[in-house]
C-alpha cells in the first residue's frame, strides 16, 4: 500500500474577503491580545505586493509570538489561510502574510531599528504639514547642532 502525500495549498476563500474586512479582523486580533503601538499603513499605491501593512509591537518575544498567533487565528476564522508566517522561532520580528494585509509584529528595539513606518510613509505628507519640517529626516543640520553665530569679536549675537 502506498499512501499519497498530503499537499497543503494556501488559498483565499471564494469569494475572498475585501482588504478592508481582512484589516478589521487583524485590528480585532491585535486589540484582543493587547498589541502595543499599532500602525496601519495603506500601501496600495506604493506596492503591488499588498494593500495594507500593519505594524505592532509586543512587550516580549513571547508576546510577539502570541500576537502573531492571534492574527493567524482571526484570519482563519475569516476563512483566510495565511500565505506565510516568518520569524516565529526567534520571535523578535514575526511577519504574517495574509495577501492583502501584511502584519509585522516586532519587539520595540527591532521596530525602532528598522523603522518600517518611516520607510513606507516617506513623501506622504509635504514638509511642514505635521507641524515641523523634520529636517533630520532629510539630512539637514538642526539649529541645536550648529554653533551659535557670533560677531567678529567672538561675542554671541
Amino acid at each position: 500500500m502506498t499512501a499519497q502525500a498530503h499537499v497543503i495549498k494556501p488559498q483565499l476563500p471564494d469569494p475572498a474577503p475585501s482588504p478592508d474586512v481582512l484589516l478589521a479582523h487583524v485590528r480585532n486580533a491585535l486589540e484582543e491580545i493587547k498589541a502595543k503601538d499599532v500602525v496601519e499603513i495603506d500601501v496600495a499605491g506604493k506596492t503591488s505586493v499588498t494593500d495594507y501593512m500593519v505594524i505592532a509591537s509586543g512587550t516580549s518575544t513571547r508576546h510577539v509570538k502570541s500576537i502573531a498567533d492571534e492574527v493567524v487565528k482571526h484570519a482563519k476564522q475569516a476563512g483566510v489561510q495565511p500565505l506565510g508566517v516568518e520569524g516565529e522561532r526567534e520571535a523578535e520580528w514575526v511577519l504574517v502574510d495574509l495577501g492583502d494585509v501584511i502584519c509585522h509584529v516586532m519587539l520595540p528595539r527591532v521596530r525602532e531599528f528598522y523603522a518600517l513606518e518611516r520607510l513606507w510613509t516617506v513623501g506622504d505628507q509635504p514638509p511642514g504639514e505635521d507641524g515641523d519640517d523634520a529636517p533630520a529626516a532629510r539630512g539637514d543640520v538642526l539649529d541645536e547642532d550648529r554653533p551659535a553665530p557670533s560677531d567678529e569679536d567672538g561675542d554671541l549675537r
